[in-house]
């Protein structure tokens, strides 16, 4: 079987002028290594063939895969991490993880809650600001908590981000519209403790691969798993792999949105509890960065004792599940 690899390499974008943090979602040569020697160790050939632009040209030279292992973040707009999965869609090409439908919504903080919301899942109070005088509209009770709509890896999260009056609410939310042409997200800050949640698998054959509590140090930004924190995590955060009986209710949480939303064969759901210690969901990456030694599922997976050759072989068993029903797994 060959497997195609897409994916939006750091240096190509650095290399045409975008600068480091905007650049920051996008992955690292030894992301693509890692993924790679693992699918070989599956029996499959595989074929490295980059981002969207790549793969345009690659297509049109009449180059076809069984499947394509899809990590590309895409560049613009709402849906662009559903541009490699769409243009597949187009050519009859399957792939791992979700579709453009998931992940256009998902990629929305705002829309994702409003489908959160209606499936009962447990998710803080939220406003979308597209202009400043939305901001005439918010009714909600301070501590809030900003950040840009459409962004990861703790993109647009800092110390500011917890919002105490009206002023640091304005100061916040004119940052995030100009800094970053996205509308902000603002939701009810919640006090209690912050787990990210690792799933494997598709709709009821999902499962939770761990629960991963992150506590910030003093000399980490307060209040926030922020850009700044992730990016100098081994000074600022530790990962504490949990089972506790919060914990086990955020892996219940975590998987009844990740059915609820429709995402497949893995990723994260991120949640932090409330003041009564009910985690509530915050947001999900069903695209999850997997660089084998700093992306966070990895490093849950591993607290779990699940190790990266099995973290991949998981991801793609799920999606050779789903799309070739009849023939054997690896086992």
């Amino acid at each position: 079987m060959k497997i195609g690899l897409t994916y939006d390499l750091q240096e190509y974008y650095l290399a045409r002028g975008m600068s480091e943090e905007d650049a920051a979602e996008f992955d690292r040569p030894d992301t693509i290594t890692g993924i790679e020697s693992a699918i070989k160790k599956l029996g499959m050939e595989t074929d490295p063939i980059g981002n969207i632009f790549e793969l345009t040209e690659r297509l049109v030279k009449g180059d076809r895969w069984d499947m394509v292992f899809n990590i590309a973040e895409g560049v613009k707009g709402f849906g662009r991490e559903a541009q490699i999965p769409a243009l597949l869609d187009a050519y009859g090409i399957p792939y791992t993880f979700s579709d453009p439908l998931v992940l256009s919504l998902t990629l929305h903080k705002g829309m994702t809650k409003h489908v959160i919301r209606d499936k009962g899942v447990p998710t803080p109070d939220f406003m979308v600001i597209n202009t400043l005088s939305d901001l005439e509209k918010c009714t909600m009770a301070f501590p809030l908590f900003a950040k840009p709509v459409a962004e990861g890896t703790g993109k647009g999260i800092d110390s500011a981000s917890k919002i105490k009056d009206k002023k640091g609410l304005r100061e916040a939310c004119e940052w995030i519209l100009v800094a970053f042409k996205q509308p902000a997200i603002l939701e009810s800050y919640l006090p209690g403790r912050e787990f990210t949640v690792g799933i494997t698998g598709t709709g009821e054959k999902a499962v939770s691969t761990g629960v991963m509590e992150v506590e910030l140090y003093g000399n980490a930004d307060p209040d926030s798993y922020s850009y700044a924190n992730k990016k100098l995590y081994e000074s600022r955060v530790r990962y504490k792999l949990v089972n506790d009986p919060e914990a086990q209710k955020a892996a219940e949480t975590a998987l009844d949105a990740w059915r609820g939303l429709g995402c497949r064969d893995g990723g994260r759901v991120d949640l932090r509890s409330d003041g009564k210690g009910t985690p509530n969901f915050l947001e999900v990456n069903p695209l999850a960065g997997l660089n084998p030694e700093i992306s966070d599922l990895p490093i849950l997976c591993g607290l779990s004792g699940i190790s990266y050759d099995e973290l991949i072989k998981r991801i793609m068993n799920s999606a050779l599940e789903r799309i070739f029903p009849q023939e054997t797994l690896q086992k």
